[in-house]
């Protein structure tokens, strides 16, 4: 049987994106990371001869004859997949498999050459379950295909994602693998009429997808021209219509009105201010917002015009950066210390906080422009609303309001986390442990913003999962468009969390985080990234989002259909760097010089104390420097090691390491005291003092930002090494100042970086050949010391044309006003995912947190609030508890936490109730078989709602589909 991977949608292509062709090649991918670590060399080759295969076929239908090829080795190499018994084996260990069992070079080239070797190089996993073996196969960026072999007679068959995460369960949770009524959870069955991407290349482009696809239907359609005349009857500002009133409710009117003011503005000068003639438009219906000028105003008009009269994308996407729709913007970020000053390096706060901050100043002056060019006399409002830490040390954090610098109109709002009895919970409290008070959380944020936007904002933007997940019932309660950014997601840090959640619950709580994640994304309009390996990855791995396209939690729930990354609602809008803040070294003008004695002394003091240690005995050298967390990730050991190893880069330049802390023990993270610990360690093997300098963390950005550029006037360079950078804001923030970069190849640093053109490429599994890299840039800049004037020219140009705040402003606030429209145009479908959602919320997710952090069973108390065909729902306060005094696990610094341990859970008696219920006190085996029948019993009617639920919503929603096109 062939199976149609979930990821390719059956739409013809051309309702989608235009086909050059009918038949692709899929190209054998580049060797895997995974391939080179630990020194060792990829096992795949490219092939002499790439195998073609035509659009239509499947792995299942590809499959069998590329076995027949090399049946000999290939029934040896089942046998040795196995002959280990259950297993989960990742593609590196598909290929060493490949390799003891094929130990002939030439053979086993041979084999790799082959349409096995290529589909063996686009398999990330494999679940073996003697006598099958089943592949997860990957061959493009977002597409999976799932096949079962047969180790016997090596026969093939295509399988659901169901069946494939059945196989996997098998290896962690057989009897959960075998419930016929284990949770499914299929957010794509809602998706089935919605336009989707076809092309790999194409993901990420949502908003310019999306105007392509309306441009034609507002042509085609009337009743779709009417949904975009609704729209903008609907603009008002406090009250106020904007662009157009009641009087032009229908699309003929609008293009005769149109036409009329567009004849009348022909005739005044272009410069005419809008108020000289807005009493004229007002009589043919239109209001304020077309623009500050008869010019522009005539512009934006003919735009309107167009649109309604000829299909064009662009300009549809240009009409919509015009309208006025944009002016209160509501940003979430619950988690850690937010503030200005005094907070980087703090518990949960890092790059996160920088990013927001510099997020509102680029928006803030991005939404003054636009409303200057439409001609109104409004102030925008954008509030980031955190936590409010009663304990705040030494920050302003346990502060309500705090204006943000270098902005007339955005603050900081901070509300405190409540218990259900309204206590104020003080302490600081980690990101993973926060989701008992999420829900109150997000009804107390719904009351300020009425109160704090005098009605309710035009966009709501969440970020990091706490974020998303308040940012989604607050939109949801108010019917207002929603943006999510992950920044980070957490499922692709630790190999396999998802089939191991119950190991890693107990610290991370991870079965909540997931949860959320996937909530969150699907409630989301639009979803920001930074990069496209963000979404989708790389040819040889998969991106963070699209590890969420199926996956499962054994004994919880499995997702058959989590995110497709296929969806128009990716946007790829990467962030800048403050540039009043990081600018090239050669400005002089600006330079911050009265940091210069203080940097003198932290890079070159011989000195050792509480800030530096090390020192540089020839200060004429270059300067390699690196400035991160001391995580393991981060790999600033590693680029340690290799610079010690490296006698050739340390004959060139020195090495300066900015980070952590020198005490283990002042650190409050046990993966950061192993490092901590690693680079004394590595430091003391290499004899580094002399030729390097560990400078301790640096909070101070302004100074930072002159350190950058003290290191650009050595004629230094950056090094990045990260083993994976979702992002990567130092690359984006070294390029600023000037300095040539070399970063790592793994996330986000590949994209914002040209390999030779802009900066470096480097591998952090191989350092041996980095280091080598780095030295001859160095030995070249020697002979050549223009070269280093063009790199780090380069460098800037690139930063300019693609990284800064004010092109990420421009792409957000886009997105804010399309997706707006989209949302109303696409409504029938959208009220049909959310009350899934909702639904999935209410029965799955709240009764998961109770259990995850081991409340209390009161039921949570729902409100309802009718709002046209949409409810709005009223979250209610979360179950009650622990008192703030009694510290619990889940309320521990991190340094005290005990992996793997639950802390049990009392018994409480409660006065009355049945008579299982007062057996159970005092009797725990009672207990226990008591808690198994009634969960059992609540699990068997939650399924059974669900499938109900499921199967009215798509009959309902193929009943829409009917007569819509009937």
């Amino acid at each position: 049987m062939a199976f149609s991977p979930i990821c390719i949608y059956t739409q013809p292509p051309s309702l989608h994106e235009p086909q050059q062709n009918n038949t692709f090649k899929y190209q054998t991918p580049l060797p895997s990371s995974t391939e080179t670590r630990r020194g060792k060399q990829s096992q795949s080759t490219t092939m002499a001869k790439q195998p073609s295969l035509k659009r239509s076929d499947s792995i299942a239908e590809t499959m069998p004859d590329a076995l027949k090829q090399s049946r000999y080795h290939t029934k040896r190499c089942f046998s040795r997949f196995l002959a280990s018994g259950k297993r989960l084996m990742k593609h590196q260990n598909i290929m060493e498999e490949l390799e003891a069992t094929i130990q002939d070079k030439g053979e086993r080239d041979k084999v790799l050459e082959g349409l096995l070797g290529y589909i063996l190089s686009c398999t990330q996993e494999a679940a073996v379950v003697p006598p099958f073996v089943a592949f997860a196969v990957r061959p493009n960026p977002g597409v999976w295909e799932y096949v079962k072999v047969g180790a016997d007679d090596l026969s093939v068959d295509g399988i659901s994602s169901s069946e494939y995460l059945q196989f996997k369960e098998t290896i962690y949770d057989e009897n959960w693998a075998k419930d016929e009524n284990a949770l499914e959870v299929e957010f794509g069955a809602f998706d089935f009429s919605s336009p989707h991407l076809t092309l790999s290349s194409s993901i990420g482009d949502g908003v310019k997808y999306i105007s392509k696809f309306l441009s034609p239907k507002l042509v085609a359609s009337s009743h779709s021209s009417k949904k975009l005349v609704d729209y903008l009857i609907g603009l008002n500002y406090h009250g106020d219509n904007l662009m157009i009133n009641e009087t032009l409710d229908t699309p003929s009117k609008l293009q005769g009105a149109l036409i009329v003011a567009e004849c009348f503005l022909a005739s005044l000068p272009q410069d005419t201010p809008c108020q000289d003639f807005h009493q004229s438009l007002r009589a043919w219906g239109f209001e304020k917002g077309w623009g500050d000028t008869a010019g522009r105003v005539k512009e934006t008009m003919v735009m309107l015009s167009e649109s309604l009269q000829a299909p064009d994308g662009e300009k549809l996407e240009q009409l919509f950066s015009r309208i006025p729709n944009m002016f209160n913007i509501v940003i979430f970020s619950p988690h850690g210390f937010f503030g200005q000053a005094d907070v980087l390096g703090l518990p949960d706060t890092g790059g996160q906080v920088v990013y927001i901050l510099d997020q509102m100043r680029g928006l803030e002056e991005e939404l003054l422009q636009r409303i200057k060019l439409q001609g109104l006399n409004l102030k925008p409002k954008i509030i980031v609303i955190t936590r409010l830490i009663p304990e705040a040390r030494g920050t302003k954090c346990n502060q309500e309001v705090e204006p943000i610098e270098n902005t007339k109109h955005s603050y900081i709002l901070r509300l405190p986390f409540k218990t259900s009895k309204g206590t104020i919970f003080p302490h600081w409290l980690s990101r993973f442990d926060v989701y008992p008070y999420l829900e109150r959380f997000a009804k107390d944020a719904g009351r300020a913003i009425v109160e704090h936007t005098d009605g309710r904002p035009d966009l709501i933007m969440g970020n990091y999962s706490d974020g998303n997940l308040v940012a989604t019932l607050v939109a949801r309660k108010l019917g207002i468009p929603l943006g999510t950014i992950a920044h980070a997601l957490e499922k692709t840090k630790y190999e396999d969390s998802d089939a191991k959640w119950k190991e890693l619950d107990p610290k991370y709580h991870f079965s909540c985080q997931f949860t959320a994640d996937m909530i969150a994304m699907n409630a989301a309009d639009f979803i920001i990234t930074s990069t496209y390996q963000e979404i989708a990855g790389s040819k040889e791995k998969s991106g963070q989002y699209e590890s969420h396209t199926a996956f499962t939690m054994p004994g919880l729930c499995r997702v058959v259909s989590g995110i497709n990354v296929f969806d128009p609602k990716f946007n790829i809008a990467a962030p800048g760097a403050d540039q009043s803040v990081y600018f090239p070294n050669t400005e002089k003008s600006r330079r911050l010089t009265t940091f210069h004695p203080v940097i003198e002394e932290l890079l070159y003091s011989k000195d050792e104390n509480n800030d530096h240690i090390g020192y540089l005995n020839d200060p004429k050298k270059p300067i390699i420097f690196s400035m991160a967390r001391l995580d393991t990730v981060k790999n600033v050991t590693g680029l340690t090691e290799w610079y010690g190893k490296n006698k050739r880069l340390r004959n060139l330049v020195n090495l300066v390491i900015v980070g952590g802390f020198f005490d283990p023990s002042k650190s409050n993270d046990r993966e950061e005291m192993a490092e901590i610990k690693k680079m004394h360690t590595l430091m003391e093997k290499y004899q580094l003092k002399g030729q390097m300098r560990w400078i301790a963390a640096q909070t101070d950005r302004y100074r930072n930002g002159e350190l950058y550029r003290c290191i650009a006037d050595t004629k230094g360079a950056f090094v990045q090494p990260a083993f994976y950078e979702a992002f990567g804001l130092t690359v984006i923030e070294a390029m600023n100042c000037g300095l040539p970069t070399f970063a790592t190849i793994h996330g986000g640093p590949a994209e914002i970086i040209v390999d030779g053109v802009s900066g470096f490429h480097i591998d952090p599994y191989n350092g041996d050949d980095m280091g080598n890299k780095i030295a001859e840039f160095f030995e070249q800049c020697k002979e050549d010391p223009a070269y280093w004037n063009q790199m780090s020219a380069s460098g800037l140009k690139r930063i300019n044309e693609c990284y800064t705040w004010n092109i990420y402003a421009k792409k957000m606030i886009n997105m804010g006003s399309i997706y707006g429209f989209w949302r109303q145009f696409n409504k029938e479908e959208k009220l049909a995912k959310q009350r899934y959602i909702q639904t999935f919320y209410n029965l799955h997710f709240r009764t998961l947190v109770k259990k995850s952090f081991g409340l209390s069973d009161e039921p949570y108390i729902e409100a309802e609030e009718a709002n046209g065909a949409i409810h709005k729902f009223v979250p209610s306060p979360v179950p009650s508890l622990p008192p703030p005094a009694i510290t619990t696990q889940s309320q521990q610094k991190e340094p005290k936490r005990k992996e793997g341990v639950t802390p049990p859970k009392p018994i409480i008696a409660r006065p009355g109730g049945s008579i299982l219920e007062r057996l159970k006190v005092g009797n725990p085996s009672v207990a226990d078989r008591v808690d198994g029948v009634n969960g059992e019993m609540s699990r068997s009617r939650s399924r059974k709602f669900f499938r109900m639920l499921s199967m009215f919503i798509v009959a309902y929603a193929l009943v829409r589909v009917y007569y819509l096109f009937k």
